[in-house]
């Protein structure tokens, strides 16, 4: 039978074990587990119905779960009845479609709750192999060029000259990575003279030495993929600080993922490693779309972003979809579709840009430190 006294040195004696157990934890040096981060996220489109419309079809994106993220208490209100398909890609995918005139909107809001989980990764090359010809067959859709992702004689000869010949896919990856950081420059940092593509282009960013997340990542792709590298790009949003709790578009952001023999995908973000890892000045013109740019706020160069950028990323982030020429369900009329961050609308077989949306996030677990 238990007394008072019994139960007080009990309780003494845990918060004692405890104490020397964080003495001893603190004393060993190591490195602090992955971050969490929780939002409750609001997406919100509103589509235009031109009069004489007949048709207007709708795929609309849905927050995408993987091994790093937990989607909750999802809902989707519409003035149109919703379906779910999948696409090509094996993306989740809502889908409404408007018959006649009689509404001259479709509005579609969907709610959710996520939680993610930083992608913390220690990649030891020396755990990989190049890829055999089975899992090159197996894998053969990720090392397809697209559209604007493409691999011609110049995108091979300069993998070739790029990583030396080099077969380790983790050791060649982070040498496309490398030249890929010095060579691009992120847009936002000169935009005086400095633009992004309309695209997310190969061509362009190589012929430009500049671009958005979309071109960085577009010629990583074509030179990874010229390497024997198989790829996919990741289209999501970065759930910044500075936007809690603020109506916006907030655009969106991508990032890669590369398959290597026993450590499977891994993540890369050398766009933002550019914002972090190269030197610039900061002026008025640049200061807002910097710091819009990036996950967790811009607090000057910080080249340790360098390195963490080529296997981690932050967890602030929320998945839209994955891949580029998407083949829709019901299949859209007007071609592939480029990426899908967004939404995607047809009008009587046509594609319309004629829709709006308004991303509004609030984060669950503030960080003192971001």
């Amino acid at each position: 039978m238990y007394t008072w006294r019994k139960v007080i040195q009990y309780v003494s004696l845990c918060a004692l074990v405890m104490l020397c157990c964080m003495v001893a934890s603190s004393s060993n040096h190591e490195a602090p587990g992955p971050k969490h981060a929780s939002f409750l996220i609001k997406n919100a489109f509103v589509v235009k119905i031109p009069k004489d419309a007949k048709t207007t079809r709708i795929w609309f994106a849905v927050p995408q779960e993987d091994a790093y993220s937990r989607i909750t208490d999802f809902k989707v209100e519409s003035n149109e009845p919703v379906t779910y398909n999948w696409d090509s890609w094996r993306n989740k995918v809502g889908y409404l479609e408007v018959d006649g005139t009689t509404t001259p909107e479709a509005h579609i809001t969907e709610t959710f709750a996520l939680t993610r989980e930083e992608m913390r990764n220690r990649i030891d090359p020396k755990a990989t192999r190049p890829l055999t010809d089975a899992e090159r067959q197996a894998l053969a859709r990720y090392l397809q060029p697209t559209t604007y992702v493409i691999i011609n004689d110049q995108i091979k000869a300069l993998a070739q000259q790029i990583t030396g010949g080099e077969t380790n896919p983790v050791l060649a990856a982070r040498k496309i990575y490398d030249w890929t950081l010095q060579n691009i420059d992120y847009w936002v940092k000169y935009p005086d003279h400095l633009k992004a593509s309309s695209t997310g282009s190969t061509d362009y960013c190589l012929r430009t030495k500049t671009g958005n997340c979309t071109d960085f990542h577009s010629l990583f792709a074509s030179l990874a993929m010229a390497a024997g590298i198989p790829t996919r790009m990741v289209y999501g949003s970065l759930l910044k600080p500075t936007l809690d709790g603020v109506p916006v578009d907030a655009s969106y952001h991508c990032w890669i993922q590369f398959y290597a023999p026993n450590l499977g995908w891994l993540p890369l973000d050398v766009s933002l490693a550019n914002i972090y890892g190269k030197e610039f000045p900061l002026t008025d013109a640049n200061k807002k779309l910097v710091e819009l740019t990036t996950a967790t706020g811009y607090k000057g160069f910080d080249p340790s972003k360098i390195d963490y950028y080529f296997g981690n990323l932050d967890d602030r982030r929320v998945v839209w979809s994955i891949g580029r020429d998407l083949m829709m369900q019901p299949p859209q009329d007007d071609g592939p579709v480029n990426s899908f961050p967004k939404m995607y609308v047809e009008v009587d077989g046509k594609q319309s840009t004629d829709w709006t949306r308004e991303l509004t996030y609030k984060s669950l677990t503030p960080d003192p430190d971001r």
